[in-house]
């Protein structure tokens, strides 16, 4: 009996690309330390996260979902047979290859990403052609509120890592695109409790036609089906 082919995540240049952007990413940590004067200043202050630091701060940090969090994209998206998927928050394009390589894994698609940091773009793209998957990219740059007013396909997954205040608008601009089944999956839930205490109320309440958990992988992620 013939072995069955493994994933694009388990083959390269997918693999190599991820394996060599994760240990990348490992360099933040310094990024990370010179800011937190910054943002210890600014939590004192009662400020939030946006308000402490611009995108331009953090043009050099990947600041990535981890392993476990990509692969968990990507065996949802495989599990719902989602093509059409809208990410907000590139960044580098790490997250990106995960679910591209999905879609490509379930037949073809598109993931629409938003990145507002054009050096970022530029490179998130770079990366996710080096993976093999430029076809499966739709990368959007500037503000989220604007670059996602125009999606002209029912979404069948939503995967939000960028800005921890539009969290929830990004959720209500995209959530009418939701196709019945679709998957809503948010990063940082540990690491920005104060800050997406609301977003996540919002959606373990039920009000907003949803089913929700926060998951204990990584930094904490919110994993919600839409009811339609």
């Amino acid at each position: 009996m013939e072995s069955p082919a493994l994933s694009s995540l388990d083959r390269s240049p997918v693999k190599d690309v991820l394996d060599r952007l994760h240990r990348q990413a490992r360099g933040d940590i310094k990024h990370f330390v010179r800011l937190a004067p910054r943002f210890v200043l600014g939590r004192l202050r009662g400020q939030a996260f946006g308000e402490i630091v611009s995108p331009a701060a953090m043009r050099e940090c990947f600041i990535p979902i981890d392993r476990d969090g990509g692969r968990l994209l990507y065996l949802t998206a495989r599990a719902i047979g989602a093509r059409h998927v809208v990410e907000f928050g590139t960044s580098f394009g790490i997250s990106t290859i995960y679910l591209a390589a999905a879609t490509r894994d379930n037949g073809g698609g598109v993931v629409v990403g938003t990145e507002i940091e054009p050096s970022k773009a530029a490179r998130a793209r770079a990366h996710v052609e080096e993976a093999g998957l430029g076809d499966q990219l739709d990368l959007r740059v500037g503000d989220a509120l604007e670059t996602l007013q125009e999606l002209d396909k029912p979404v069948d997954l939503l995967f939000i890592d960028g800005w921890k205040d539009l969290y929830r608008p990004v959720l209500d601009l995209v959530q009418p695109r939701l196709r019945p089944g679709a998957v809503v999956i948010a990063d940082n839930i540990f690491t920005f409790r104060r800050e997406l205490r609301p977003y996540v109320e919002h959606l373990q309440s039920g009000a907003g036609g949803f089913d929700s958990t926060t998951i204990a992988i990584g930094q904490g992620l919110e994993y919600s089906v839409f009811r339609g």
